[in-house]
């Protein structure tokens, strides 16, 4: 995907913006409260079946962390008409592949199949809905899957706690606070009762968007949909709570140990909006000028020309109630983490200051077209994109018009958020080290 996206990316650069086609699709509501999306791509013979739940790790217990995307692998485990085991059998042998994903906001599960397995492919996605067997040997086998992922992804992966380290710091009474993956604690506590609790309330249809995409007829896709999911019962609709945390005036700092780590990074987080306002969209637009690339600012001064840290990036970190823009350095022998953050906040005033010039405006309009085509790009991307225009942002056809609000920043925009958001008082400033580097920092 990145490297498709800074191939077309250099195409631009060369023949002018590309155009994206308008993505069409059909949506309906099913009497149990399934929304159903369908857009029809008959260029190949593929088809993806999906479903997004609106549950996340925002939605959990704060003593039962980890809920959300423990379901991520235990909704695989079986269901009343696939036997335990069986689930990535049937899917391999006819052909597709499925994952699933899980973010603080939502979880995502999916099929790609050939064109002639939509009906196999909505019979399975409904059987997980309807029929899912969760039972104490399975709780304990994706236990046991879950701890190792733990382990292999965030315990034992330099800088693996970074993200968690930077939620834990930044809220305080918001369900952000805490790790996607959660606590093996909690998990290791949580009843057999309390797991098939937290499917029966949130993994409801009411709660859920289907989209199928792809090579398919419409009438008979609807015929499958109606035959397997309106047998699935409407479930208590969840009311949610709603948090606030007080803006952060005064700067603030952390020190987190990584025993993993052989150098020290520093980093500067700030809270921001929601991903469904435009000031999410024009920070996106300042993580490209600032760190998009090696000819961005910081990058091109920081790590090429001065050559005072290893890596820079500075980026938004965008979720349906608040953000996060994260600045971070890895400095060079010889520098500290006040040197490169210094250099970094003098091309954090630039913006504040003095607006971008037009032709590296250009070249940024140039970069969010090209990131919007490519997102469109293939039948999975458009599948996911659907499925979360309807469930986080609630609107489908931002698919299509989400672009026009890029295209609509303005370089006062750009000036005007950095001075908003980006303030040295805004923020935390985390320095993550090794244990033996703590005494020197």
């Amino acid at each position: 995907m990145k490297k498709s996206l800074m191939a077309l990316g250099s195409l631009l650069m060369l023949g002018g913006v590309a155009s994206a086609q308008k993505v069409a699709f059909e949506e309906y509501n099913l009497d149990n409260g399934l929304h159903v999306i369908l857009h029809q791509d008959k260029s190949a013979p593929v088809i993806v079946t999906s479903v997004m739940y609106h549950v996340g790790s925002k939605d959990e217990n704060p003593e039962r962390t980890g809920f959300a995307h423990f379901f991520e692998h235990l909704l695989f485990e079986g269901t009343e008409n696939i036997k335990r085991g069986e689930w990535f059998k049937i899917v391999t042998a006819n052909g597709g592949n499925n994952n699933a994903n899980t973010s603080d906001d939502r979880t995502y599960y999916y099929e790609v199949f050939p064109s002639n397995n939509l009906e196999l492919a909505i019979w399975m996605e409904a059987e997980r809905m309807l029929h899912p067997v969760i039972n104490q040997i399975g709780v304990d086998t994706q236990n046991e899957v879950v701890k190792e992922e733990k382990r292999l992804r965030i315990d034992n992966q330099p800088y693996g706690n970074l993200i968690a380290e930077v939620k834990k710091n930044m809220f305080k009474v918001h369900p952000y606070r805490w790790a996607t993956i959660g606590s093996m604690d909690h998990l290791d506590a949580a009843t057999l009762a309390e797991f098939q609790a937290f499917n029966k309330k949130f993994y409801i249809p009411n709660n859920a968007v289907l989209v199928v995409a792809g090579d398919f007829e419409p009438a008979k896709a609807k015929e499958w949909i109606n035959q397997y999911f309106s047998k699935v019962p409407k479930g208590t609709p969840i009311t949610r709570q709603k948090f606030e945390e007080k803006p952060i005036t005064q700067a603030f700092k952390a020190t987190y140990e990584d025993p993993n780590v052989q150098l020290p990074m520093v980093v500067t987080a700030y809270r921001t909006p929601s991903m469904k306002t435009k000031d999410a969209k024009v920070l996106d637009m300042i993580s490209s000028i600032l760190t998009g690339g090696k000819s961005s600012r910081m990058y091109k001064k920081i790590v090429d020309d001065k050559k005072m840290a290893l890596q820079i990036g500075a980026f938004n970190y965008s979720q349906e109630d608040y953000g996060l823009y994260i600045v971070y350095g890895i400095p060079m022998q010889g520098f500290t983490a006040a040197d490169i953050m210094k250099e970094a906040d003098a091309e954090i005033v630039k913006l504040q200051t003095e607006l971008i010039s037009e032709r590296e405006f250009q070249k940024l309009q140039n970069e969010i077209e090209s990131n919007y085509v490519s997102s469109n790009s293939n039948v999975e991307g458009i599948a996911e994109n659907l499925a979360s225009f309807y469930l986080l942002y609630g609107d489908v056809n931002l698919i299509n018009t989400e672009i026009d609000i890029y295209r609509s920043i303005t370089r006062e925009d750009i000036r005007e958020v950095a001075k908003k958001y980006l303030n040295p008082n805004q923020r935390l400033t985390l320095d993550y080290v090794g244990a033996k580097d703590k005494a020197q920092n």
